[in-house]
C-alpha cells in the first residue's frame, strides 16, 4: 500500500463484484475519482469454498492503494441470508473494522443504473451475456427474477443459448437437406475444425465460455445476411423480450410505467440486436423507457458502500429490498443447550483410544453401539406417536420425508431408498431430503447445513403438503437447514418432528415442531463423530418407523414382506419361498402363480388359495 496515497484526504469506497468469468474491483474516492480498478479470477458464492474466497479477498486487500472506508459487494450465487452471513464472516477476517454490505451481483447492476425516473413504478434489468436473466424491483421493494439458471436449463437469449441453438440448427439442416449450411461452415472455420462430426467431441469438451463465444460468429453471419443466423438472432431477441415481459408482469399492473436497463456484453456489444430487443419491449410496454447500462455494474457496489456506510455498524450486511427476513439457527435453538449436547463432549471410556490395545478398542466400540440402541427405548412413546402419524399419512395417500445434513441426511436417504424394493411402494412415498443435494450424499458440500433458506426451499419444491410427515434429523439439534425445512413444513400444514441426540435441546416455542425425540446416546467414542452412536441410533429409529408403518398399512403378513419388488434373481427366489411359506404349495405352483401375477406376492398367494378351493371338475 502506498504511504503517500494513504495520507490523501476523503473516504474511499470499495466495490467488489464477482461473477462466473471474473471478479471486478473498483476503489473510488468521493463521487468519481478512481483510485484502483482491476480484475481477478471468477468466484461464485455457491461454488467457491471458504478458502478460495478468503484467498480472493486477501488478493484484493493486497492490491489496494488505500484502505477502504466502507465496502459494497455484489456476489454471483448469493441468494439468501445464510449466504450473506457466510460472506460477511469471511470479509470481517480481512477488513475487521470496515463497514461491509453484501448483496448479489444483480442488485449492484440495478444500483449502477442510478436514480429511478420519477414516473417509473418498476425497474427491470435485462441481462444477456454468457448467461441471461431478467431481474426487477418495483417501487414497493418487491424483487422478481426470471431465468438465470445456466446454459442447460435456461439462459434464454444469452450468448450460450444463441451458440447452442446455432450448433443444433446447422447439424439438423445437414441431416435433413444433405448440405451443410453457410453458418455451419463459418462455425467450423471459427473453431478450426474440418468436418461436422468434429463438432461432437468439441461440444463434449468445451467450457460454457468457449461455446458462448460462437455467438459472435452467429451475429457476424447475420450481419452478412445469412438467413439462418438472422433467424437465430431474432429468436434470441424474442426470448429476451418475453423474459423481461414475464418479470414485469409479476411486478406491476399492465399500465404501469417501467424502466428497462439493458446489460451484459451480448446486448451492449451488439447494437442491432439490442435495438431489436428494445423494439419488442416497446411493443409490450409502449409507455416505458429503455436504456443501456452505461457504466460497469461494479459502480453499483461502490454506490451501496457510499450511500449506506454511515448507517452501518461494522460487519452489517445488506438484505436486498423486498426480501423477507429469514429465521437463523440462533433464534430457533438456544445456544446454551448446544453447549450441553453429549454429542460435543468427550467420552471418559475412550480417553486413551489412540493407545488402547486393539482387542479392547473393538469391544469398547461394540459396547457403546449397544448402549446407543438401548437409549432409543427412552423415546419409545414418541416413536409410537410418530409411527401412528405416518400410518395415518400413508392411508391418506400422503408421504414421509426425512430431512438432514451429513450422516443424518444420508441415513434418511438410505432408509427412503430401501422402501420401494422392500415394500413395493412408489419412490415418492418415503423421501430423503439432503442438505447440499445429490452431491452431498457422497461428498461434503461446504456450508450446506448452515443454509436455513435452502431447507425451506427444499421442502417447498419437493412438494410437501398438508398431511405429510416431515422428520428432521440433527445430532446436536442445531442444523439450520433442518430447522428451515421444519419451519416451512409447519407453515404448509405437515406433521413435523425432530430427532436429535441432545437431551438438553431447548427450542423457541414458536418454532417447535409437533414432537421432539431427544435420544441420549451420550458422548461418542470419537468425540463429535456422530456417524457412530448417534448414527446407529438414527438407523434404529428410521428402521422402526418405516417398518412398522408398512406393517400397519398391509405390507406385511405375519413377519413376511409380502409386497417386496422381485426385481432380481435373489428376490424372485425369496418371492417363491414366501408364497410357499404362506400357502404350503409346491415350488412349481408358486413360480407359475407369481409369473401370472407379475411377481406380486400377495396376488400370487390369492391365486394359489383360490385354486386350492376349486373342485376337481372345475376348470
Amino acid at each position: 500500500m502506498s504511504t503517500a496515497a494513504s495520507r490523501l484526504p476523503g473516504p474511499v469506497w470499495l466495490g467488489i463484484e464477482t461473477g462466473a468469468t471474473h471478479t471486478t474491483v473498483l476503489s473510488v474516492r468521493g463521487e468519481n475519482e478512481v483510485i484502483d480498478r482491476f480484475d481477478l479470477g471468477p468466484a461464485n458464492i455457491r461454488l467457491a469454498t471458504s478458502a478460495e474466497l478468503i484467498h480472493l479477498f486477501e488478493s484484493i486487500r493486497d492490491r489496494l492503494t488505500i484502505a477502504p472506508s466502507a465496502i459494497g459487494g455484489g456476489f454471483a450465487g448469493l441468494r439468501n441470508e445464510d449466504d450473506r452471513r457466510r460472506v460477511v464472516n469471511l470479509v470481517q477476517g480481512i477488513w475487521p473494522d470496515t463497514p461491509f454490505l453484501a448483496t448479489d451481483d444483480l442488485e449492484t447492476a440495478l444500483e449502477a443504473a442510478g436514480d429511478w425516473p420519477d414516473d417509473a413504478e418498476a425497474r427491470v434489468l435485462l441481462l444477456s451475456g454468457t448467461g441471461s436473466c431478467a431481474y426487477g424491483r418495483n417501487s414497493e421493494g418487491r424483487v422478481v427474477k426470471v431465468g438465470g439458471r445456466g446454459h442447460i436449463l435456461g439462459d434464454q437469449g444469452s450468448a450460450s443459448d444463441i451458440a447452442l441453438q446455432a450448433l443444433r440448427a446447422v447439424v439438423y439442416q445437414h441431416d435433413v437437406n444433405g448440405r451443410f449450411p453457410a453458418l455451419g461452415e463459418a462455425i467450423l472455420q471459427a473453431l478450426l475444425l474440418n468436418h461436422p462430426d468434429d463438432l461432437i467431441p468439441w461440444t463434449q469438451e468445451a467450457e460454457k465460455q468457449e461455446i458462448a463465444r460462437l455467438a459472435i460468429t452467429v451475429f457476424t453471419e447475420a450481419g452478412r445476411g445469412d438467413d439462418l443466423a438472422t433467424q437465430l438472432v431474432h429468436d434470441a431477441a424474442q426470448k429476451l423480450a418475453d423474459m423481461a415481459a414475464r418479470c414485469t408482469h409479476h411486478l406491476v399492473h399492465a399500465d404501469a410505467k417501467v424502466q428497462y436497463i439493458l446489460a451484459g456484453s451480448t446486448l451492449l456489444k451488439q447494437p442491432r440486436f439490442s435495438g431489436e430487443v428494445s423494439s419488442l419491449l416497446s411493443i409490450h410496454r409502449p409507455q416505458s423507457s429503455i436504456r443501456p447500462l452505461d457504466r460497469e455494474s461494479v459502480w453499483g457496489a461502490v454506490a451501496l458502500a457510499r450511500s449506506r456506510a454511515p448507517l452501518l455498524q461494522t460487519g452489517q450486511s445488506l438484505r436486498p429490498r423486498g426480501a423477507a427476513p429469514l429465521t437463523s439457527d440462533v433464534e430457533v435453538v438456544a445456544l446454551a443447550s448446544l453447549a450441553k449436547s453429549p454429542t460435543e463432549q468427550r467420552n471418559p471410556a475412550s480417553m486413551h483410544l489412540d493407545t488402547m490395545p486393539l482387542s479392547e478398542a473393538v469391544r469398547l466400540m461394540i459396547r457403546e453401539s449397544e448402549a446407543s440402541c438401548a437409549a432409543v427405548l427412552e423415546v419409545a412413546e414418541d416413536l409410537e406417536w410418530l409411527v401412528e402419524q405416518t400410518v395415518r399419512a400413508f392411508k391418506a395417500g400422503r408421504r414421509l420425508y426425512y430431512v438432514g445434513a451429513g450422516t443424518s441426511g444420508r441415513l434418511g436417504v438410505l432408509d427412503a431408498s430401501e422402501c420401494p424394493p422392500t415394500f413395493r411402494v412408489p419412490p415418492d412415498q418415503v423421501q430423503g431430503i439432503m442438505a447440499g443435494g445429490r452431491r452431498a450424499i457422497w461428498s461434503a458440500v461446504e456450508g450446506a447445513e448452515d443454509n436455513s433458506a435452502a431447507g425451506a426451499d427444499a421442502v417447498r419444491y419437493r412438494g410437501v403438503r398438508r398431511g405429510d410427515v416431515v422428520l428432521g434429523i440433527a445430532a446436536s439439534g442445531r442444523t439450520p437447514f433442518v430447522w428451515g425445512a421444519l419451519h416451512e413444513a409447519r407453515r404448509l400444514g405437515a406433521v413435523t418432528a425432530m430427532l436429535c441426540f441432545n437431551p438438553a435441546l431447548e427450542v423457541a416455542p414458536k418454532h417447535a415442531p409437533d414432537r421432539i425425540l431427544r435420544v441420549n446416546t451420550g458422548p461418542e467414542v470419537l468425540t463429535g463423530s456422530t456417524r457412530l452412536k448417534a448414527g446407529t441410533a438414527t438407523k434404529v429409529v428410521l428402521n422402526t418407523l418405516t417398518t412398522l408403518a408398512m406393517v400397519h398399512t398391509g405390507k406385511v403378513v405375519s413377519n413376511l414382506m409380502v409386497d417386496l419388488n422381485a426385481s432380481n434373481v435373489k428376490l424372485k427366489d425369496r418371492a417363491v419361498r414366501l408364497v410357499r411359506e404362506i400357502t404350503g404349495c409346491e415350488a412349481a405352483a408358486a413360480l407359475a402363480m407369481l409369473e401370472t401375477a407379475g411377481w406380486r406376492v400377495k396376488e400370487a398367494v390369492r391365486l394359489v388359495q383360490g385354486s386350492s378351493h376349486r373342485s376337481p371338475e372345475q376348470p
